[in-house]
């Protein structure tokens, strides 16, 4: 009886996952997740991104917009979350869990376990971008896989979508393809308009509101808009925070004459982005990471 227990613990101890439960296999397959479970990574981040929050006199509100971006984003995770209780085999919500832990600045223990379940099971971690050497009124996808990354034009997965003051307006639940490509399930018939295998990737510097990524070989990126561009570095946004208002004082003098604001990117999501991606797709070090700090410009 000794024996067997001793036994036992052993199993416990050298095979802790096989003793508790075996992960199951991620799928973006419909028809192997649970339906409340797809619903939730797919229609339910829809209906929470393009649920309006801001309305025309909330600009005269200092920070509105800041807490508006984080309702969305706590949504997000929220949902994921849920989703990934009723079907821990539902790709897309680990995938979304997998940016948005990053993008909150969660635990990176979460954030590292979602990012190995969707790599190992060939997924990606996408973000929606905007490359302001291509076309700063241009949205693309980005997806980060063990391979290398791809760009998307926003339009390929979205559909024809109107815009406002010239930025595409996000789509609904209709547009299947850009939702399901947002929890990194990207429609393998839809090709990439760029692919940089991270051979290609040089360097990865973060900026206050951007990543570049350095390039040993030139890629041409065309837009929604037909804007075309041959790109040495990748600068891209990817989107996800928003940066603060630091407020300061202003004097004449000895007289408070009241207060100015300074926009500060979010230099510090920037630099888990880049943190993270390396951690998991250059666990070598081959690529460069200069050294961070805040400061002025991008």
């Amino acid at each position: 009886m000794r024996t067997r227990r001793l036994v036992a613990v052993l199993f416990l101890v050298v095979f802790p996952a096989a003793a508790l439960a075996q992960e199951r296999a991620l799928t973006c397959d419909p028809e192997r997740i649970d339906r409340e479970s797809y619903r939730l990574a797919t229609d339910a981040q829809a209906l929470n991104v393009t649920r309006p929050r801001y309305r025309w006199w909330d600009a005269f509100t200092i920070g509105k917009h800041i807490d508006d971006l984080a309702d969305l984003n706590e949504t997000t995770v929220e949902f994921a979350e849920r989703a990934a209780r009723l079907d821990d085999a539902n790709l897309m919500a680990h995938g979304i869990l997998a940016r948005h832990y990053v993008v909150l600045g969660a635990d990176a223990r979460y954030a590292d376990e979602a990012w190995r379940r969707v790599l190992d099971a060939g997924g990606a971690i996408v973000w929606t971008a905007t490359l302001y050497d291509v076309d700063a009124r241009g949205y693309f996808l980005m997806a980060f896989d063990r391979y290398g990354l791809r760009i998307y034009r926003f339009g390929q997965l979205a559909g024809p979508t109107p815009t406002n003051f010239g930025i595409p307006e996000f789509p609904g639940p209709e547009a299947v393809a850009l939702w399901r490509a947002w929890g990194g399930c990207l429609d393998p018939a839809v090709a990439p308009v760029a692919v940089v295998p991270w051979a290609d990737v040089r360097e990865i510097k973060a900026g206050n509101w951007v990543l570049w990524f350095k390039l040993t070989r030139p890629i041409e990126v065309t837009s929604d808009r037909g804007k075309r561009r041959t790109l040495r570095e990748i600068k891209v946004c990817l989107h996800g925070q928003t940066g603060d208002i630091e407020m300061y004082p202003s004097w004449d003098g000895a007289r408070f004459t009241g207060w100015r604001g300074i926009g500060i990117g979010p230099a510090d999501y920037q630099e888990r982005v880049r943190r993270t991606l390396v951690k998991h797709v250059d666990p070598e070090g081959r690529i460069a990471l200069p050294k961070h700090s805040r400061g002025a410009g991008w």
